[in-house]
Parts: C-alpha cells; sequence; structure tokens
C-alpha cells in the first residue's frame, strides 16, 4: 500500500479521538542564502549563457507549514537547521493554530525525530516514505520563492532576509493553496472528514 492510500485512515484513526478539528499541514525546511539561485537559460545552439558569479557563503533557514486545503501557512526564520530550531518551530506552529489538532506531514530528517524533541500535544506527525520530496507540496512552494528571490545578488544577508520576508508576505492563501493542493493530500482530507 503507498503512502497516498495510507494516509486516509491515517486521518480518519486521529478524527475519530475527536478532542478538536482536525487539520492537515505539509512541512519542510527551505536553505536561502546569498550564493546566486541559477536558472536555466535560452539561447542560440551553440551559444553559452554568461553567468555572474558571487560566491558567499552566508545563508539562513525558512521553516514552514502549509495547509493544502485552504492555503494557510506558518513561516519561522532559523540559523540553523537542527533539532533546536525545529523544536522552536513546533512550539511556536503549535501556538498559532491551538484550536485544532494539527497533522504534520514531513520528511525523515534525523532532527525531525530526535530523542529530545517533544512534539505538542495538538501536533501529530506523519512521515513520508524516504525519498520521495515529490510527495511534499511545500517543495512547490520552495521553488517559487526561488524563482521571485533568484537572479539578484544581495551584497547584505539582512537584504535577502527582507526580501524573502516580502515575497513570502506577498502569497495569498488562494495562490498558496494552488501550489499546494496535490490531489491526494485534498482527498484524504475529504475522506478523513467525512
Amino acid at each position: 500500500m503507498t503512502f497516498q492510500e495510507e494516509l486516509p485512515t491515517c486521518l480518519s484513526g486521529l478524527e475519530e479521538q475527536g478532542r478538536r478539528p482536525l487539520r492537515l499541514f505539509c512541512q519542510d525546511e527551505c536553505r536561502i542564502g546569498r550564493m546566486p539561485i541559477l536558472r536555466h537559460k535560452i539561447t542560440l545552439p551553440g551559444v553559452k549563457p554568461i553567468q555572474t558569479a558571487q560566491p558567499a557563503y552566508e545563508y539562513f533557514y525558512v521553516y514552514g507549514a502549509v495547509e493544502p486545503e485552504t492555503g494557510q501557512r506558518f513561516f519561522t526564520e532559523h540559523e540553523r537547521l537542527n533539532s533546536e530550531c525545529f523544536q522552536d518551530f513546533l512550539n511556536r506552529f503549535a501556538r498559532r493554530f491551538p484550536c485544532s489538532h494539527n497533522v504534520m506531514i514531513l520528511d525523515n530528517g534525523r532532527f525531525h525525530k530526535a530523542n529530545k524533541l517533544a512534539v505538542p500535544e495538538n501536533v501529530t506527525l506523519v512521515f513520508l516514505p524516504p525519498y520521495s520530496p515529490e510527495l511534499n507540496p511545500v517543495e512547490r512552494l520552495w521553488q517559487d520563492l526561488k524563482d521571485a528571490i533568484g537572479g539578484t545578488f544581495y551584497k547584505y544577508l539582512a537584504d535577502l532576509r527582507q526580501q524573502t520576508r516580502t515575497v513570502l508576505s506577498r502569497y495569498t492563501d488562494e495562490a498558496v493553496a494552488s501550489l499546494t493542493g496535490y490531489d491526494y493530500l485534498l482527498e484524504a482530507t475529504r475522506v478523513a472528514l467525512s
């Protein structure tokens, strides 16, 4: 049985506990740095495009969770990709959505499964199969974000942070739902809540 086929059953089991309304979120992290984001260019046959480079090894991470059905989202910025930062993200996420039981679909990163991790009571973690980023719709949001900020050289990391915040704040619920509303997730939510 595939993950897509198992998910409705998993959600139905959580819904039957009935403590709070059930919501489904997908979570992932994205590294954003001053190293320029390169994109493909179309040129004449035999002509190689010229790309200016600026090696700069400063970066930060955006941790994000999106609800594919509604497009609601939650983002935090962190300096590292580790269990302490993920714990902070989880705690803040749980406080942001306190009235629902939040199922969070995420990858198998080691820091997502750290022994010292204390998952808040209104959050349940559901792990994707190994090596399956195509099942996590947040990847599409990160791609869209990088398209929006790519191709620009930022002299200071603070400028890149501000541009990232600006782009993230411009997303509407409809735009996020359009990017992340994978059919299998929407169907699993409908089945679980029916």
